[in-house]
C-alpha cells in the first residue's frame, strides 16, 4: 500500500514537472519570437507585458542566451534590454551589407560627449564647455539620429530646454547602461589624451535618469513638435580645432 502511495506521489510529481516543462518551452518561444521582431531591445518588465502570466522571464532570457552563446546570432543584454546581435567574431561578413551612415562633424561629436557626460545640459552649457557657439542645428541632427532628446526645462530666465541621451543611443554604441561610458583613467590608458592635461580636467560620472532634477521642469505641450532646421554649424573654425576629449570633461557640474 505505501509503495502504492509513492509511485502515485512520484507520477504526480513528473506529470507536474512535465507540464511545467512544456510550458516554459512554450513561453521560451514566445520570448525567442517577440525578441527575434522587437526593433528595439526589449527589458525583462516590457518582456512580462506581453508574455503570459507566471513566465519566468528571468528565466527565459537565461536560457536564450545560452543557447545563442556559440550561435551566429546571440542574445545580449544592451541598453537596459535585451537583443540579438550578430556574433562579434562574424560582423566582417556584414559589412557589404552595412549602409555607410553620415560622418558627424566634430562639433556634432563634441556636443554629443558633452551632452552624454553632463546631461541634463542646456545649449549654453555646451558652448561654455565647448568654448564655441554650438548651432541649433547641430543639436537637431543629434535629435533626428535618435540618440539625444528634449529632457526638460531649467528653471532659469528664459527655461532653456535641456537635453540628455536616449536608449537608442545606448543601443548604437553598444552599452548597457549610461554609466559604461569610459572615465577619465580608462580615456588615459586607452591614448585618447595626449601630453599635458589641462589644469583641473574632470569627467563626470554620467546619469541618464529620467526623473527631472529640482533646477528641470516638465517640457511644454508644444516642444516635442519643435521643427528640426538641420543647418551646417557655425561655431567650426580654428576654435573648434579643442581636442574633443577635454570638451567633453571640461565644466563638469
Amino acid at each position: 500500500m505505501n509503495a502504492d502511495r509513492r509511485f502515485a506521489a512520484l507520477s504526480d510529481r513528473l506529470s507536474t514537472e512535465i507540464a511545467a516543462a512544456r510550458l516554459h518551452s512554450e513561453h521560451l518561444r514566445m520570448a525567442e519570437a517577440l525578441l527575434f521582431a522587437s526593433a528595439e531591445p526589449l527589458t525583462e518588465a516590457e518582456l512580462a507585458e506581453k508574455l503570459p502570466a507566471g513566465a519566468r522571464v528571468a528565466r527565459l532570457v537565461e536560457d536564450l542566451a545560452a543557447y545563442y552563446s556559440g550561435r551566429g546570432v546571440n542574445l545580449v543584454k544592451v541598453a537596459g534590454g535585451y537583443a540579438f546581435r550578430t556574433a562579434s567574431d562574424l560582423s566582417h561578413l556584414m559589412a557589404k551589407e552595412v549602409v555607410e551612415p553620415r560622418k558627424l562633424s566634430r562639433a556634432a561629436l563634441e556636443t554629443l560627449a558633452i551632452v552624454a557626460y553632463h546631461q541634463p545640459v542646456t545649449r549654453a552649457e555646451i558652448e561654455e564647455i565647448r568654448g564655441v557657439s554650438t548651432s541649433k542645428g547641430t543639436l537637431d541632427t543629434l535629435i533626428e539620429a535618435g540618440w539625444v532628446r528634449l529632457r526638460g526645462r531649467r528653471r532659469a530666465p528664459g527655461r532653456p530646454v535641456t537635453y540628455g541621451t536616449t536608449r537608442t543611443f545606448l543601443d548604437h554604441f553598444g552599452l548597457d547602461a549610461i554609466d559604461a561610458l569610459p572615465g577619465l583613467e580608462e580615456l588615459k590608458g586607452s591614448g585618447f589624451f595626449e601630453g599635458r592635461l589641462p589644469p583641473g580636467l574632470s569627467v563626470p560620472l554620467p546619469s541618464d535618469d529620467d526623473t527631472l532634477r529640482p533646477d528641470e521642469e516638465p517640457l511644454d505641450d508644444g516642444d516635442l513638435f519643435m521643427p528640426l532646421e538641420v543647418e551646417a554649424d557655425e561655431g567650426e573654425g580654428e576654435a573648434d580645432e579643442a581636442s574633443s576629449g577635454a570638451a567633453a570633461g571640461r565644466g563638469a557640474r
